[in-house]
C-alpha cells in the first residue's frame, strides 16, 4: 500500500511524472477546491466509469491521488482493469506534492 513511499514503486511514478504523466486527484470536488496539486486533474471516484475514455485519451501515463492511499489504488485498480497500464498510484495527495516537489 505505501510502496509509493518507499521503495519501487516511488521509483516508478519519479519516472512517470519526469515524463509527462497526468496526474488525477479521484477526492470530492470540494476537497480538491480546498487544496490540490497545480495542474492535476479532479475526477472523483464516482465520475471514473463514466470518465474511461477521457483517460485514455491523454495517452500519457496517468498517476492517481486521493485523501486516502484507498482511493487512488481502488482507480488504479480500476482503470487497469479498463486496459491501461500506464497506471501508478499516487496515496495521499499531499505526499506527492512532496514528491513532486523534490523532483
Amino acid at each position: 500500500m505505501f510502496s509509493f513511499l518507499f521503495g519501487p514503486g516511488k521509483n516508478s511514478i519519479k519516472n512517470a511524472l519526469r515524463n509527462g504523466a497526468i496526474i488525477i486527484d479521484v477526492r470530492t470536488v470540494h476537497e480538491y477546491d480546498q487544496g490540490r496539486i497545480k495542474g492535476s486533474i479532479n475526477i472523483p471516484t464516482d465520475r471514473l466509469a463514466a470518465s474511461v475514455e477521457r483517460i485514455r485519451q491523454f495517452k500519457k501515463p496517468v498517476v492517481f491521488c486521493g485523501r486516502y492511499g484507498a482511493e487512488s489504488s481502488a482507480a488504479v485498480r480500476f482503470i487497469k482493469k479498463n486496459g491501461m497500464k500506464e497506471v501508478y498510484d499516487g496515496g495521499n495527495w499531499e505526499r506527492l506534492l512532496i514528491i513532486i516537489k523534490n523532483l
